[in-house]
């Protein structure tokens, strides 16, 4: 069994925006500080839970390029707390957890199946791992209302997030 965390995995959530405010918004890359990667390469088998309330903002992006200094530490934290209290409701939806169903093997990787709970609502997901280099990377949209998540909103609506969030893991491709 290997065990992983946000020592040596990294889990990211990139949030995109859209309407007619959304040149004055930005995109955003979200990591996910607290989290336990559990892989069993023998079963084969995944299991990874998630602290929604760890997430942070990592930075804003525009154009697939980080901005640094764009978001004051007063936007950052209005927008954390936005996250966990409106749109993840972390009091009430304390894990986010996928746990695999099925792992098949594919050219440069795999194909994982399983079961996303998320926001007290569980979906089936299948999940595309491929292996680059001594890291193996995965990547995953979620559409934000199949789980009963409001996309988040600002300005009556004039910035929102879109309703497609994209997660994304990377980790050591080592015993894998």
């Amino acid at each position: 069994m290997i065990v992983l965390g946000p020592d040596r995995a990294t889990v990211e959530v990139l949030v995109f925006r859209e309407g007619l405010l959304s040149a004055v918004g930005h995109d955003l890359v979200l990591r996910v500080t607290a989290f336990e990667l559990a892989i069993d390469p023998a079963a084969p088998s995944v299991v990874a839970r998630l602290d929604p309330a760890s997430l942070r903002v990592a930075s804003a992006v525009r154009d697939g390029r980080p901005l640094p200094g764009a978001l004051r530490p007063r936007d950052v934290a209005e927008i954390e707390d936005a996250i966990a209290s409106a749109v993840l409701r972390v009091r009430r939806f304390p894990e986010l957890r996928f746990e695999s169903t099925a792992v098949a093997p594919r050219e440069g990787g795999w194909d994982v199946r399983g079961a996303l709970a998320l926001a007290g609502v569980t979906r089936p997901l299948m999940v595309p791992v491929r292996r680059a280099g001594e890291r193996v990377l995965a990547a995953a949209r979620l559409h934000q209302p199949d789980f009963g998540i409001a996309p988040y909103r600002a300005m009556l609506g004039a910035l929102r997030v879109k309703p497609d969030v994209e997660v994304r893991l990377s980790a050591p491709a080592e015993g894998l």
